[in-house]
């Protein structure tokens, strides 16, 4: 320790005392303390916030009340949504997205078209919460004196509990439009550090109670849903509190954060010392670091910076059998299975993630959108199986067939100049009638470069020229840039859907690259086809596009939404499409996930990892909660 003291402080006393003593820090973070120190010990290095001491904002993005910021019924901000105007234009409200206050004139005959949806038809939704419609909260006296002695904030509102008691899956914001969950949290608790989240593990065992770790908020696996069967009292253990990055470490590019901190805060955070992590999923505004970690994420710009799992270097988490970590942070260890690995995808049926130590990168000197249209679908997956094989993917490579194309020109914001219409198009005339390009049958990819700027042009080069052999041609940086804005606005539109009697949802898969063409045709039919046979009268939208490239495969994305207008039951109907859809997808050689897991596909657990698999999960889960403290029944 001596030493690393001297090379902080500089042999040549050139390092200043402030430096030296933030590396000191940095590398005595790195230590952990004697097994027989107790836990407190270990973190004397970031005291708990309850204490007096942040290194961090007391708060972040998303505040305490959820309700002052986010709908309670529908995904996102309150002051953001789709909306058809007075015109009957469609048109997103707020100023928190590129999209904001732009008209989208062609989206309302889309959706017309594609649904036979008419504006005169249209549902009705409980504008508010009815705190009466809310199962009481039924918490023991004794619990709520030792929370209080432990200084632990918590509420047993009506408002907060609901908020926690749900994800985002389709049916879950259907309930919430329509009536209300026969069972959700009886109690939220807000730890503010690791040791808070010990003292809550530790009352929960004492008082036998069910927790349910919340993060934030985004699972579209039914992962927060609250077992209607569960008799004791359950407890939201809500980490968003816990939100600090703990330190920044420059030389070996690692930062240690607390699991709470939602995507957007971390990168923004990061971004303050010239750092980044590169994880972005669609959910980054809201979703957290400890959810990313608890379901094995990914982002979209994985081929870069990696899935979560490529990103992680450390664990702590707390399980009613005690404390897990490892007993140093470096890049690899070989002791035996990857500890990491139980905890990665264990969707909160083990104990709270409480601290993460990931990889940073420098934010990246220079970043450039890009866009390749092709004929067809096929070749596209031809592409972008090549640009795998060659290992030169830049950040980011999405490719959507022509459904989803035509769905993403209906999302396309009115024209303000004339010239900017005229050149639209030329574009059109150049790539349908000149190049012969069928606009019912083409393809598009959009794509994000970042990097040393020359590296990025060289970068860019190769791809394009790939591109080129399979009949791709450049689209322009605008419509690659404009893919990726819509990426953070999509997930609105289920709700503007909802108000006019169509819904929808999304899966994801991952599959061998021989596989992607023949599985994606089989899954969009199987769908149409279920959706006839379960009498859904009109026809439903069934699309798909290849999000991530690996060397052996690819992550496809499905989006599939129809009209329910005559079904009773429109939920139970999409739920049998789904399931046969996703039937299709296992026969045809996909995965049963590619990063989402949760309540709603455990069915075919067994089947995905073979009963041996699910023993040796289940054989964990015995060991490390025997009472079952975590028991939101994910996965097992």
């Amino acid at each position: 320790m001596a030493a690393a003291a001297e090379e902080a402080a500089g042999s040549g006393g050139g390092g200043s005392p402030s430096s030296a003593r933030r590396r000191l820090r940095i590398i005595s973070g790195h230590l952990r303390s004697s097994p027989r120190a107790p836990e407190r010990e270990a973190l004397s290095l970031s005291p708990c916030k309850a204490q007096g001491a942040s290194t961090g904002p007391a708060s972040g993005s998303i505040p305490k009340k959820r309700q002052e910021l986010l709908k309670w019924n529908g995904w996102g901000y309150n002051d953001s949504k789709f909306i058809f105007n007075k015109k009957g234009q469609a048109e997103f409200t707020g100023k928190r997205y590129r999209l904001g206050g732009m008209v989208l004139p062609t989206f309302k005959e889309w959706m017309e078209k594609t649904f036979g949806a008419s504006l005169d038809h249209k549902t009705t939704s409980r504008a508010t919460l009815n705190v009466n419609d809310v199962p009481p909260s039924l918490v023991k006296e004794e619990f709520l004196q030792d929370l209080r002695a432990a200084k632990i904030s918590y509420s047993q509102d009506a408002e907060d509990r609901v908020f926690r008691a749900h994800g985002h899956c389709l049916h879950e914001i259907f309930i919430l439009r329509e009536g209300m969950f026969k069972r959700v949290p009886d109690i939220v608790v807000w730890p503010v550090c690791h040791e808070d989240v010990v003292k809550i593990v530790e009352l929960a065992c004492k008082h036998n109670l069910c927790i349910i770790p919340f993060g934030g908020g985004t699972s579209v696996s039914s992962a927060l849903e609250c077992p209607e069967e569960e008799k004791r009292t359950i407890v939201s253990l809500d980490t968003s509190q816990m939100n600090r990055i703990l330190w920044i470490d420059e030389k070996n590019l690692t930062a240690c954060v607390e699991a709470g901190i939602v995507g957007q805060d971390l990168e923004n955070q990061l971004a303050e010392s010239g750092f980044c992590t590169g994880h972005e999923p669609d959910s980054m505004e809201f979703s957290s670091l400890g959810g990313w970690v608890a379901t094995r994420a990914s982002g979209m710009k994985k081929t870069i910076y990696g899935n979560i799992e490529d990103m992680v270097i450390h664990i702590k988490m707390v399980t009613p059998r005690g404390i897990v970590e490892k007993n140093c942070q470096v890049p690899r260890m070989s002791t035996g299975p990857d500890i990491h690995h139980f905890i990665m995808g264990s969707e909160g049926t083990l104990g709270v993630v409480t601290e993460v130590t990931i990889k940073i990168r420098p934010v990246p000197e220079y970043q450039k959108y890009g866009s390749v249209v092709f004929p067809n679908f096929e070749r596209g997956v031809a592409c972008l199986r090549e640009v795998a094989k060659q290992r030169c993917a830049p950040a980011s490579i999405r490719l959507v067939d022509n459904a989803q194309f035509q769905f993403g020109h209906a999302l396309k914001p009115q024209v303000a100049s004339i010239f900017t219409s005229f050149l639209d198009g030329l574009k059109k005339f150049y790539i349908t009638k000149f190049k012969g390009f069928d606009p019912n049958i083409l393809c598009v990819a959009t794509l994000l470069f970042e990097g040393d700027r020359e590296k990025v042009l060289q970068h860019e080069k190769q791809v394009y020229d790939i591109a080129t052999k399979f009949g791709g041609l450049a689209a322009g940086e605008d419509n690659g840039q404009r893919g990726y804005m819509l990426t953070f606005v999509i997930a609105y539109l289920r709700d503007l859907g909802l108000d006019y009697y169509v819904i929808g949802e999304s899966f994801e898969t991952s599959v061998p690259w021989d596989r992607v063409l023949d599985l994606c045709r089989n899954v969009k039919e199987r769908i149409v086809r279920e959706c006839k046979e379960k009498g859904v009268q009109f026809a439903p939208l069934s699309t798909c596009r290849v999000t991530q490239t690996y060397d052996a495969g690819a992550c496809v994305y499905f989006y599939f939404a129809f009209n329910y207008r005559g079904i009773s039951d429109p939920i139970h109907v999409y739920e049998q499409i789904e399931r046969a859809a996703r039937e299709e997808i296992l026969a045809n050689g996909g995965s049963l996930s590619h990063h989402h897991g949760g309540k709603l596909r455990k069915r075919w657990m067994k089947e995905s990892i073979s009963d041996v698999g699910l023993g040796m999960l289940r054989s964990v889960k015995e060991y490390v909660d025997p009472n079952n403290i975590f028991g939101n029944k994910n996965l097992l």
